[in-house]
């Protein structure tokens, strides 16, 4: 019988892998058809769905997302990778939180497309942040998440040049994980700048901009020349290192017997 802690790593390894098929694939396309990317997130999910089985995977990325997003949360709440409640701490676990709701946004728009007939041209998180922005106070919320984006992309960029995320990484890993994951974590941090900058034009100065997510963020890099290639690259490193991380990643029991997860040494 597979107790809870395992169903619940299994479901994240499950995130991994189909954050290593989206980022991949995201790079791929970048990289060879920049019309597609241009399109967007949609233009993504356009791509994969015209794949062999591509029905399929878009309804992984649904799940794998979603279950990513989880983790993250309960990264946040209930502190499970042992970040502590100093001011870094929190630092850290608001970081998770901006990730959470970036892949939960992600992998709203993957089941918009996936429910739409013939896709729909619709773009999920732009809706969601549009729902936002008619609550209460919904400028400011939408403000304060682009700062999590932007919290998130700092904390991305320090592990990409300290190397920090490999004490979560099983010593059995390949050699190459810490580059790939460096230039992933650079990658990353800037189109978290990008998602987190078009949040606090939307929330806090009506600038009517749309909201960024995954997919727009890199399209808006287009017209930059290397910086967009260096990002695509990036990226398409960072779903290599998220496929390795989808094997080796030590994921922390998820109980209620409030234990310290053990992350190898260096």
């Amino acid at each position: 019988m597979v107790d809870k802690s395992e169903k619940f790593r299994w479901l994240v390894r499950v995130g991994y892998l189909s954050r290593a098929i989206l980022y991949t694939l995201i790079g791929i396309i970048a990289l060879t058809s920049v019309g597609s990317i241009q399109q967007g997130t949609n233009g993504v999910f356009r791509a994969i769905e015209e794949f062999p089985a591509g029905m399929f995977v878009l309804w992984l990325l649904v799940v794998g997302l979603t279950a990513y997003g989880l983790f993250r949360l309960a990264s946040t709440f209930f502190d499970i990778e042992n970040h502590g409640s100093d001011k870094k701490g929190i630092a850290q676990r608001i970081g998770h939180a901006g990730s959470a709701i970036g892949h939960f946004a992600l992998a709203f728009s993957a089941y918009k497309f996936a429910t739409q007939s013939g896709g729909g041209s619709g773009d999920g998180a732009q809706e969601a942040a549009s729902g936002v922005l008619s609550f209460p106070l919904g400028d400011i919320l939408l403000g304060l998440l682009g700062l999590c984006f932007l919290a998130t992309a700092v904390f991305q960029a320090k592990k990409g040049i300290t190397g920090s995320f490999m004490n979560r990484i099983s010593a059995r890993a390949p050699s190459a994980t810490r580059w790939l994951g460096g230039a992933g974590y650079l990658a990353r941090a800037i189109v978290f700048v990008v998602i987190g900058w078009s949040l606090i034009r939307s929330g806090w100065f009506s600038s009517g901009e749309s909201v960024k997510t995954l997919g727009n963020a890199v399209a808006s890099l287009a017209d930059d020349g290397i910086w967009f290639t260096l990002t695509a690259v990036g990226l398409l490193l960072f779903g290599l290192f998220s496929l390795v991380l989808a094997r080796y990643r030590i994921i922390p029991d998820m109980d209620a017997s409030g234990s310290t997860p053990k992350f190898r040494a260096g």
